[in-house]
């Protein structure tokens, strides 16, 4: 078994999920994605997998629906660090 590749956090599902429902994978380059998502990632919950279907059973619509607003909520956070630590370095 390889780690890696068996088991994931299921909020990187959501973080991604997230990045595309505001055209953020369409404006901003890798890196600044990669930063955005680990950000995000460090504020919420560990959530482990195996498989994605594994999650459509066993969590109900209103726990899935509190994931997606921790998700937005960190993702906000995260924006706001990277866009005022942006503009410091272009002002300095």
């Amino acid at each position: 078994m390889k780690l890696d590749d068996d088991i994931h956090n299921y909020y990187e599902h959501l973080v991604l999920e997230r990045i595309e429902k505001l055209g953020l994978h369409n404006s901003q380059d890798d890196d600044f994605l990669a930063d955005l998502s680990c950000l995000t990632l460090n504020q919420c919950p560990a959530r482990y997998i195996r498989f994605e279907v594994d999650m459509a059973f066993y969590i109900s619509q209103s726990e899935r629906q509190q994931m997606e607003m921790n998700v937005s909520e960190a993702m906000d956070k995260a924006l706001k660090y990277l866009q005022s630590d942006d503009a410091k370095k272009k002002a300095g």
